[in-house]
């Protein structure tokens, strides 16, 4: 046969769900398959998925055929997924449209064959009986097949690495089709078989086998040195046959097919060969090799109970639309064999077209035992593939998967909690490796899905973002000597004064004259009692100054008033130490307003507070955290179903103070209550005390990042408790900030998920989040002249591309 018409030939005569009843009497259960993401992996991974496999596979009835197919095709990135609306989205859609990846798709198929047999001749033509299409009876047999089936697929999907689903009709004629069609797109063709060729529409197909026990080496394992990441000081792995996998980075399936066969009877056919062997007269060289293989095989499973003898059949196909470019793909793929310690086989003629028809699911028993090498099933379980592409989620931050660059959607946000319990994250980078630059992507993309954002920055990193929407941020800037404008007491009627809003004032008390003490539930009680009566008793201009006098003028009867004992209110102290606040108090012009000015920040959503000039000012810093956490309470948490994020950035330099620290754990408590999250940014997580309340912080950090460090990560690891593959995939990160593809590189964790992701984004995004240096200045003065960050940035770009 010549040429083979699908339409005319078809495999299938009935789908029930996802059991298929092939033409030549074979039942396949078909599954497909969520492989973790390629880099994703520590050895110890490698060894437990093995495992996973094995346990799962074992137990299945002699006669059971397994067709593991993983199907790798040169892709457009289309762009789809990303939004496209405001300037800098359009920008980043456009980059990235058309970008070449490989897409991978992994498909489990159980074959049951008719009448148990295994045993075929040389070339089975896998068409031959389609006249007499014979629909086999869901027997017994069969329904204990598939039972047994769902229960190893079970067994696989228990161990939460991978995850098979069962496959519907429409999907199973799809892959048929697409298979049998060369995957060509956009029209239906024929296949044809000649000798020297085998071209299916506009591609050119060719295959290599492992189809001999004379092509391994002494031993194959579960995974091997990555020799592209590791280095003198760590081992990065990759699974032992990955570099067939996404990395070959071009079209071709990876086909692993086990038959699942009696021991005994193998045991005798093998003893059966060695006597052979040692009587041959010619005892050649390569018998030798040979003899020396069968008795290695014959060693395993003598020794070991839990062996299940299995013939295993390991092809690669391939194609292209040139025929002079599957040389090419060839010398690549015998490449990663020879490093491998594996020699494949080229077969020719009859034999090629034989392993590229017979490596459809429908068809995969068809192999004879010329096709087969013979072993035990905890070898054959090296050659499987477990893992693939960086896997989007539905909603997220954009990223770069570590292979072709293109865009991942990560949800850092968790909506629904399922892999972090705590939203807040903490950013980890030395100066100069592009903190601020990431902080920027992270929080510029939150802001355009609807998040409100308020920044405490100590570095004037984020003002040139926010001047691309200038209807809905607001910069509040400290001047020296001067107030933000924020009186916490203010209140528009007396309906404002609801129980929570007693208790945030309270707290904010508390936090101003009694920072070194711990806050007893008689002392609350008490405050809340002198607040309510102020209030019921003036009517207006409430503030920090009025609160202060009102105790003064009533210090006598005030207590004995409202029933508190002195032990759990001092009045003298109280005065003492809030009268540098108020009055002519050193720290007074912090609270000096007559009129709230938190109405200006209610209606924003991006909302900057710029504090460098008190950076170095351990009493007006901490004053100005704990104004700013009221005037978020009043307005940005007001309504809770609204998502929020508060960042403190350059938190370093707010940590050099105790008070300032215990400030900001109030707010990592508030947030509890609120549907938000906290971010930190350090150069360093030695710059986080290492006391119970920076604990505190760390433990509600359930998202990590971390980018270059020269100087290392094992303080990382060690406060965060990482994994020993969290550290090798650290110290693998390298950026390239040199061709047309500029990238940096970055470690994230969440919970308990982590990989390496790049961040590449155009150049109107990275024009955005410049912070400093000539190009930033020529920027703003860009901006200056016209009054639009946006206009600014396309003019900069014409100039400087």
């Amino acid at each position: 046969m010549n040429k083979i018409n699908l339409a005319s030939n078809y495999p299938i005569i009935n789908i029930n769900k996802n059991v298929v009843f092939a033409n030549n009497g074979n039942v396949v259960v078909c599954f497909k398959g969520t492989l973790p993401e390629i880099y994703s992996l520590s050895e110890k991974d490698f060894e437990d998925m093995h495992g996973a496999w094995f346990q799962a596979i074992k137990s299945l009835s002699t006669g059971c055929v397994i067709h593991k197919q993983d199907i790798y095709l040169r892709q457009k990135y289309t762009s789809q997924e990303l939004p496209n609306t405001t300037f800098l989205e359009i920008a980043t859609h456009e980059h990235f449209k058309g970008r070449e990846y490989i897409d991978h798709q992994s498909y489990l198929f159980f074959i049951l064959t008719k009448n148990n047999a295994l045993n075929n001749s040389k070339f089975v033509n896998p068409f031959r009986d389609v006249s007499k299409q014979v629909i086999r009876d869901a027997d017994e047999t069969v329904a204990s097949f598939i039972s047994a089936v769902s229960d190893a697929v079970s067994f696989l999907n228990n161990s939460r690495k991978i995850n098979y689903t069962a496959i519907e009709a429409k999907a199973i004629h799809r892959l048929t089709h697409d298979y049998f069609n060369g995957f060509n797109s956009g029209f239906d063709t024929d296949i044809i078989l000649d000798k020297s060729n085998i071209t299916i529409g506009e591609n050119y197909f060719d295959v290599l086998a492992v189809n001999s026990e004379l092509c391994f080496s002494e031993s194959v394992q579960t995974s091997k040195t990555n020799e592209r990441f590791t280095t003198d000081d760590f081992v990065f792995h990759q699974g032992f046959i990955d570099g067939l996998g996404l990395t070959l980075n071009e079209n071709h399936i990876v086909n692993q097919i086990i038959y699942l066969d009696d021991k005994h009877k193998w045991r005798k056919q093998l003893d059966k060969k060695v006597e052979e062997l040692n009587k041959s007269s010619n005892f050649g060289s390569q018998n030798k090799v040979v003899l020396s293989k069968i008795q290695h095989i014959l060693k395993q499973i003598n020794a070991d109970d839990q062996t299940r003898v299995i013939r295993g059949h390991l092809n690669i196909i391939y194609w292209d639309k040139e025929a002079h470019q599957l040389e090419k793909i060839a010398s690549k793929i015998k490449t990663e064999f020879k490093e491998l310690d594996i020699n494949p086989y080229y077969p020719k003629g009859e034999e090629r077209k034989n392993y590229i028809l017979n490596s459809y699911c429908c068809f995969s028993a068809n192999f004879s035992d010329d096709d087969l090498y013979v072993t035990d099933l905890k070898h054959a379980l090296c050659l499987f593939i477990n893992n693939s592409n960086y896997k989007s989620d539905a909603t997220g931050i954009i990223f770069n998967d570590r292979v072709h660059n293109t865009p991942i959607l990560k949800d850092v946000w968790d909506e629904s909690k399922k892999r972090i319990k705590a939203r807040n994250f903490a950013i980890f980078a030395p100066t100069g490796e592009g903190k601020s630059f990431l902080a920027n992507n992270i929080l510029r993309q939150y802001f355009e899905s609807g998040v409100r954002l308020v920044i405490i920055d100590l570095g004037g990193s984020y003002t040139k973002f926010a001047k691309l929407y200038p209807e809905n941020y607001t910069v509040l800037r400290y001047e020296s000597g001067k107030n933000l404008g924020i009186n916490p007491f203010f209140i528009s009627d007396i309906n404002d004064l609801t129980p929570e809003r007693l208790e945030d004032l309270s707290v904010f008390l508390f936090e101003l004259f009694a920072s070194d003490i711990k806050v007893t539930k008689a002392q609350s009680v008490s405050v809340k009692k002198i607040l309510r009566h102020y209030y019921e008793s003036t009517s207006i201009d409430h503030s920090l100054d009025g609160f202060y006098k009102f105790i003064e003028n009533h210090q006598t009867s005030l207590l004995k008033e409202l029933k508190i004992h002195p032990d759990y209110f001092n009045v003298t102290s109280f005065l003492h130490v809030m009268s540098e606040y108020v009055g002519d108090g050193l720290y007074s012009f912090l609270f000096e307003v007559s009129e709230d000015q938190t109405y200006k920040i209610e209606d924003k959503r991006l909302i900057v507070f710029e504090l460098d000039e008190v950076k170095d000012n351990k009493e007006i810093l901490s004053v100005m955290l704990k104004l700013i956490k009221s005037a978020i309470q009043r307005t940005i948490w007001k309504n809770r179903a609204e998502k929020g994020i508060i960042l403190f950035d350059e938190f370093a330099k707010q940590l050099k103070f105790d008070n300032v620290l215990e400030s900001v754990e109030f707010y990592y408590q508030a947030i509890r209550k609120q549907n938000g999250s906290i971010g930190i940014i350090l150069q360093s997580i030695n710059q986080l005390p290492n006391n119970s309340t920076s604990a505190s912080i760390l433990e509600n950090t359930q998202v990590i990042y971390s980018l270059n460090n020269e100087k290392g990560y094992d303080e990382l690891q060690k406060r965060l408790n990482l994994s020993s593959h969290d550290l090798n995939q650290l110290k693998s990160i390298k950026n390239n900030l040199t061709g047309p593809r500029k990238y940096t590189e970055m470690f994230i964790k969440i919970g308990k998920e982590s990989n390496i992701f790049r961040l590449e984004v155009p150049k109107e995004v990275y024009a955005a989040y410049l912070t400093d240096g000539k190009e930033n200045d020529a920027i703003m003065a860009l901006f200056k002249k016209h009054n639009c960050m946006e206009k600014a940035i396309n003019e900069f770009i014409q100039t400087e591309y």
